[in-house]
């Protein structure tokens, strides 16, 4: 996910036009191979941007696309639709619980121990509180260890804080399991004055393409991004499947919670958010 100025759709801190940087992404984006660069293309995705990370591929700024994503045959017939998904979803057998975990900072000085700050915690709270209130099959608990959790919370680095990132995930494996991580800036409140409750809707955000859900302006990320329209692409075999019962395009106006850019609201599940929780889940 990334920031957006309101008013000018605008990015906070860093835009890709940016001249002063402009150098130093096209030196990264000439790093990825050209047979990746082409495969993504192949998938339906906007390569442009595109940066090296160790899980793999970082596209749209807060996508993660693993090595084992690019493998198999792929077509890339665009839909314009509202709300849709990965071909992956997260099986729940029923019920599942998802255990979240996220390091709190504590102490002062040497003693001082990693972590996130008060805020986050809460927004954590609040974001799974919004997940569980829609009574799907799958419900999200945060636990105090990392150990066996099934997301864990880490920093972003310093970098890609000043570079304006809020966030990044993936999509759910093979086998049915959410996605592992989420990295999170963590300087949101600090730097950007932001809310608990929007810092929840980021975290709520990177949670949404951890079991499966795709941006829902993925057509034309300008409508929440700004710029010229941008087309990510319907992405085989991740898949960009509509969700029955949501409406076809996507507004800036309807706040959905999986839109590309944020300028810092809160957005919490509008009407065709939940209708999509609920027939996935």
């Amino acid at each position: 996910m990334k920031i957006l100025f309101q008013g000018t759709l605008a990015l906070i801190i860093v835009l890709l036009a940016f001249q002063g940087c402009q150098e130093k992404i096209d030196i990264e984006e000439a790093s990825v191979p050209q047979e990746v660069i082409n495969k993504l293309k192949d998938m339906g995705f906007n390569p442009d941007g595109i940066e090296i990370v160790p899980e793999g591929y970082r596209i749209e700024r807060d996508i993660i696309i693993r090595p084992e994503d690019l493998q198999g045959e792929f077509s890339s017939k665009s839909k314009h639709l509202k709300q849709y998904s990965t071909n992956n979803l997260v099986i729940t057998g029923g019920s599942r619980t998802i255990t979240v975990y996220i390091p709190q900072a504590t102490g002062n000085g040497k003693g001082k121990k990693a972590g996130f700050n008060a805020n986050y915690v809460a927004a954590l709270d609040d974001a799974i509180g919004r997940f569980n209130a829609e009574n799907l099959e799958v419900n999200f608990l945060r636990v105090t260890s990392s150990g066996g959790a099934d997301i864990e919370f880490t920093k972003l680095s310093k970098r890609d804080e000043r570079q304006g990132y809020l966030g990044s995930a993936g999509f759910p494996t093979n086998s049915g399991d959410p996605y592992h991580e989420i990295k999170m800036s963590s300087i949101i409140d600090s730097n950007y004055g932001w809310s608990t409750e929007a810092i929840a809707t980021v975290m709520a955000h990177e949670m949404g393409h951890c079991i499966g859900f795709r941006h829902t302006d993925f057509f034309d990320r300008s409508i929440s991004c700004g710029g010229a329209p941008s087309n990510e692409g319907p992405a085989e075999p991740i898949g960009a499947n509509h969700i029955p019962s949501t409406p076809t395009g996507a507004t800036l106006n309807a706040q959905s919670w999986m839109l590309s850019c944020t300028g810092g609201g809160d957005r919490p599940f509008n009407n065709d958010d939940k209708t999509a929780l609920d027939y996935l889940y």
